[in-house]
């Protein structure tokens, strides 16, 4: 039976408060390349063929099971009321480890960076009869870390930095935390492990020792050091991001897409970016973009939850909110802002515009300052606007309103009432003209300065 046929419970430890991070926010719910480190890790785990997902939270942890089920909602919660080490933590879940399964991953919720085939990777020795699996890691710098003691090439036990000998402290192959486990022997291998430690806990590392106390093999799975970068604190978490970054920006690169400059470019897990996008420095994408074939991002633009169709242009310093949707070839200039609002194919919005629930038709030009006046203070309306309409500079569209197919309107109007196709709606007031008044202004103003 091979890795993929096989059964499997993830086990993701979640527990840990984080008190390093000096937040009130549990550890695991902080958020790398806008998911949270939790959430990175159960979609690997997903991915990887996990068929059953436990996560054991700490006590009155309500927000992490809530994440948790938000992106599994099936998955099984179990809470650890005393923090007795890693072994303890997961035997908090032993109804689940209980049950039938052929594989067993053991993973924890600050390490965001593991990719599903690292652990598919890890699970390939269990369909080979290996009992346990320890994920390994070389080590640019092995101190602190548990070193892994092996002796032709069988692995023998993980001994703890303060525990080694300094020649097992030369060794630079070291334990990155994560394990899988012979689903038949889990629960008896973690039961075995004692509290026999100056901490008085109980180590998950004691079941490569146990198992072979019983005969079976342990073998390594060794993976890049990124992968099992843990989180502790606000420094690792900003290395989270710096590499995962590093990792999107290589992904889409390879895919077809133009970073001008990409260290200067922030993606989201989900961003999704279509063959020949050409994206310019600076630019921030938040969750849940999509931006189409030949489209162009210019810098400094912010983008979120928006759809971006192929040879459409964006910014520069454009932002997209929300629900923005905008049509093939159409034009968001600078310093525009769009939410939940929809522009037809060829529509063009090039400066100064906050367009808000609204629908812009083809073709459509939307002059510089024109605003969109869609909330009263209690309720949303909808503006719509035809195809090939024509809204002059500084206009006011008070919603709820529709303005016509080729309509216009006239700088500087405020419209309260919808307008029909082809129509000119002006709403300002009249101009007055005084000739003269300015010299006899001057004139007075200078009589009587100074007095």
């Amino acid at each position: 039976m091979t890795s993929s046929t096989r059964s499997c419970l993830a086990i993701v430890l979640a527990a840990g408060e984080g008190t390093r991070m000096k937040s009130e926010k549990p550890k695991v719910l902080h958020e790398v390349a806008n998911r949270s480190m939790l959430g990175h890790v159960l979609a690997a785990l997903t991915g990887a063929g996990a068929t059953q997902t436990a996560v054991v939270i700490g006590p009155d942890r309500e927000d992490v099971e809530k994440e948790a089920r938000k992106i599994l909602p099936n998955a099984q919660i179990f809470v650890q009321r005393e923090r007795l080490g890693t072994a303890h933590a997961v035997l908090s879940a032993r109804e689940t480890l209980a049950g039938t399964h052929d594989d067993v991953i053991i993973a924890f919720g600050d390490t965001p960076l593991i990719r599903t085939e690292t652990f598919a990777k890890l699970r390939e020795p269990l369909a080979e009869g290996a009992a346990v699996v320890v994920m390994a890691f070389e080590a640019r710098n092995p101190h602190g870390y548990g070193r892994l003691i092996q002796v032709d090439g069988q692995l023998l036990a993980i001994r703890e930095h303060k525990d080694a000998t300094e020649a097992e402290r030369a060794i630079t192959l070291c334990n990155g935390g994560l394990m899988a486990l012979r689903g038949d022997l889990a629960l008896k291998l973690l039961e075995k492990v004692g509290n026999d430690n100056s901490k008085g806990e109980y180590y998950l590392t004691d079941v490569v020792e146990i198992a072979r106390a019983l005969g079976e093999r342990a073998a390594i799975a060794v993976v890049p050091e990124e992968e099992v970068h843990g989180v502790n604190d606000r420094a690792q978490l900003a290395a989270a991001e710096r590499m995962i970054q590093e990792r999107l920006r290589e992904a889409v690169m390879a895919s077809g897409v133009t970073l001008v400059a990409p260290e200067t470019v922030f993606l989201s897990h989900d961003t999704r970016l279509g063959q020949d996008v050409i994206v310019e420095p600076h630019v921030v994408f938040g969750p849940g973009v999509i931006v189409e074939s030949g489209a162009v991002v210019h810098s400094f633009s912010h983008l979120e939850g928006a759809r971006i169709a192929s040879g459409a242009g964006v910014g520069p310093f454009a932002r997209l909110r929300p629900g923005a949707a905008i049509g093939p070839k159409a034009k968001v200039g600078n310093f525009v802002e769009i939410k939940n609002a929809d522009l037809g194919p060829g529509a063009k919005v090039s400066h100064l515009t906050y367009l808000g629930d609204a629908s812009v038709g083809a073709e459509a030009n939307i002059g510089a300052g024109t605003i969109t006046c869609n909330y009263d203070g209690y309720n949303k309306y909808r503006t719509e606007i035809g195809e090939g309409a024509f809204i002059g500079s500084n206009s006011s569209l008070v919603a709820p309103i529709s303005i016509g197919k080729g309509a216009f309107v006239g700088s500087g109007s405020v419209i309260t009432d919808s307008v029909p196709a082809d129509s000119l709606a002006l709403g300002r007031g009249r101009q007055i003209l005084k000739e003269g008044w300015a010299v006899d202004f001057r004139a007075k103003a200078k009589a009587t300065k100074g007095k």
